[in-house]
């Protein structure tokens, strides 16, 4: 079997301006080779940009990636102006991509005491290949450029762009361009290489992000940085759909729509916009299922897993451009309409969405009539093996490490299942709509079962089973995701208590978050996908579900090592990162493959905060509230542009702990 690792993504400079995407190299070079390039609309159109002088290298004084969409680098080209031992000549790069264009301003400067001759280059190279080819690793060939009055334009399999050069360079050899001039002292000489996409993206770019003005103070300077840096990836991964914003996945490999992702961002970013919920929840309700289609996996009132401009060949798989091979998607869409209505969501478009509601609802207690549980198998043998969000195939496992076989009923699915079926009836009966027949029946009885089927007895006092799997049987390893169980009320007291006490233990609280899998089982690794790494948004779901159940203090004190690893990546938050103990590294190493920015990554520190401060919104019954006092875990803190309905609302924790709103 031939296997393609994935690329190595960690060391890379990234800018995002959806549905465009720039990687380059720590130094801002875009080498040809690997994953690097200028993206738009899952194709890679740049292969190559790279700068240099004649008669010097270029040696990296600064790299700044600023925001989402900016990157900026600052060189030295030591051997031309003078041989003195200060640099005479430096090259700035200010790199601003768009949704549909990419601009590279080169600015030489000079120290120097006497002119001299600069002989600058830039190697434009375009390819123009499918990203699923980059991501596979295959070999692409460059498509040449035809030359136009203004530039260059290159075309190749419907899509393309347009190269405009200021000045016009003074010599084009093949795909080098060349600008010769003579630079006097204390003066610049400037080039701005231009490119503009062709074409209709697929999803547009999402304008102005519907969260508005959000900001944080804190003596922690750690605290405002993480959000500012969060808040703009969120801005950068914005899409549209007609008039309708939602949060693409992340960058590179997921710059589209996601139906869990874009459903755990809202509902992580629902204390700041419930507006991003409402128009998320309509993107995906206007791709519903309808049908039933093997292939497809689409089902009458299913969520759909994930939109692409093809069929994405990936290995052994083959998912079609709109494929439904998710089993939390379509709970997680009634969920989220309701903390939609819970934050104070407009009523009328509330209404509207009721109807996709009710579908999901039936799809839920259809899918589970015949086993009781909520489960998934892929029967096609080319989708994904695994439809949670754990979705590698080594991700549900024993104890003893061996894997389980489908169908899979992952434990934090019915949490959610149970949920969407409590609050879903809540959210008809407060519109005067009829109640599904049998829902309430059928919660009742999810959660009774649960509580006995999932419950693994051990000496240490017990825990929530990762899934039963194909027999029946409980998939008995310790895992993450009975974090995702917490606040959804499938649990009882006791029950919660022990999954608490469970998740902040060393093993699975690793200082810089809550680990997937326990340290203490066979098949852990720090730098396991799903076996033992961090992810930033699994940490901050367990976190808002501790708060959702009271337990404030161990919220925050999870939350509080997604802000210690989060300055190891200066403030940019990666899909998921190393499994390290904090009391052995200061920062926890990178995952190679980590897509960043991500945008459940990114959205978690957002969710943390609140939950830190022990807030509780529930617009329609009239209850705003808080603890007198909370933990200090996260220190002193100001949160401005929390949103209750109309309200604007200031949430402050002191350094004694003492919350105040305002």
């Amino acid at each position: 079997m031939n296997q393609r690792l994935v690329p190595v993504l960690n060391h890379l400079a990234v800018s995002v301006a959806a549905p465009a995407i720039l990687l380059s190299d720590p130094d801002g070079q875009v080498r040809r080779g690997g994953v690097r390039g200028w993206f738009v609309d899952d194709v890679r159109l740049v292969d190559e940009l790279t700068v240099s002088v004649e008669g010097s290298g270029l040696d990296l004084v600064r790299a700044e990636v600023r925001g989402a969409d900016r990157q900026e680098f600052t060189y030295t080209a030591r051997e031309i102006g003078g041989w003195l031992h200060d640099p005479q000549v430096t090259l700035d790069r200010r790199r601003t991509l768009t949704p549909a264009g990419l601009v590279e301003e080169i600015e030489v400067a000079s120290r120097a005491q006497e002119a001299f001759d600069l002989v600058l280059h830039v190697d434009l190279v375009a390819d123009l290949a499918p990203m699923a080819d980059i991501r596979q690793g295959l070999a692409t060939a460059p498509v040449p450029a035809e030359r136009t009055e203004n530039g260059f334009v290159w075309h190749h399999d419907g899509h393309g762009f347009v190269a405009r050069l200021l000045p016009a360079p003074s010599a084009v050899e093949g795909e080098r361009l060349t600008w010769t001039t003579s630079v006097a002292p204390g003066t610049t000489y400037t080039v701005r290489v231009v490119l503009d996409a062709e074409g209709t993206p697929a999803f547009g770019p999402g304008g102005t992000p519907p969260w508005g003005d959000v900001t944080v103070e804190a003596p922690d300077t750690r605290l405002p940085r993480l959000v500012a840096q969060s808040l703009a990836d969120l801005g950068g991964l914005l899409m549209r759909d007609g008039y309708d914003a939602f949060v693409a996945a992340g960058a590179p490999w997921f710059l589209t729509q996601f139906g869990r992702d874009s459903l755990w961002v809202a509902r992580l970013l629902m204390p700041y916009s419930t507006d991003l919920a409402l128009s998320t929840l309509r993107t995906l309700a206007r791709r519903q299922g309808t049908k039933v289609d093997a292939d497809s996996e689409e089902q009458p009132g299913k969520i759909l897993h994930e939109v692409r401009n093809t069929t994405l060949e990936l290995g052994g798989m083959s998912l079609p451009p709109v494929y439904y091979g998710s089993v939390d998607a379509t709970p997680l869409f009634v969920c989220t309409l309701a903390d939609a209505w819970q934050w104070g969501a407009d009523r009328d478009q509330v209404a509207v969405l009721l109807p996709a509601a009710r579908r999901c609802l039936a799809w839920v207690m259809e899918q589970s009539a015949e086993s009781g549980w909520l489960r998934y198998v892929d029967l096609s043998g080319r989708g994904l093996a695994n439809q949670g969000w754990k979705d590698s195939v080594d991700s549900v496992q024993f104890a003893d490490g061996r894997l389980a076989d489908a169908p899979i009923a992952l434990s934090e699915v019915q949490g959610y299942a149970y949920e969407a079926a409590v609050r879903g009836a809540a959210l008809l009966e407060a519109f005067g709509e009829e109640p599904v027949e049998g829902l309430a029946d059928w919660a009742a009885s999810l959660k009774e079962r649960f509580a006995r089927d999932f419950w693994v007895d051990t000496p240490e006092g017990g825990h929530m089973a990762i899934a039963l799997d194909g027999r029946g049987t409980r998939v008995d390893s310790v895992a993450s995701n009975m974090g995702h169980l917490l606040g959804t009320g499938i649990l009882g007291a006791e029950q919660t208590a022990r999954v608490v006490e469970v998740l902040t233990a060393p093993d699975m609280a690793s200082g810089f978050g809550l680990r997937t899998l326990t340290s203490r089982s066979p098949r852990f690794s720090r730098l396991s996908y799903h076996g033992g790494s961090v992810w930033p948004h699994d940490t901050a779901v367990a976190v808002r579900g501790l708060a959702r159940d009271g337990y404030v203090d161990q919220a925050a004190a999870l939350a509080a090592g997604i802000v210690a690893a989060s300055e190891g990546v200066a403030y940019r938050l990666p899909e998921l990162y190393g499994g390290d103990q904090a009391g052995d590294v200061e920062f926890p190493v990178d995952y190679p493959a980590s897509c960043r920015p991500q945008a459940w990554a990114a959205a978690a520190p957002l969710a943390c905060l609140v939950a830190a401060t022990g807030l509780h919104v529930d617009v329609p019954a009239g209850d705003v509230t808080h603890p007198v006092s909370t933990s200090t875990a996260l220190g002193p803190f100001t949160l401005r542009g929390v949103r209750a309905g109309d309200r604007r609302l200031t949430v402050a924790v002191a350094i004694d702990g003492t919350v105040t709103l305002s």
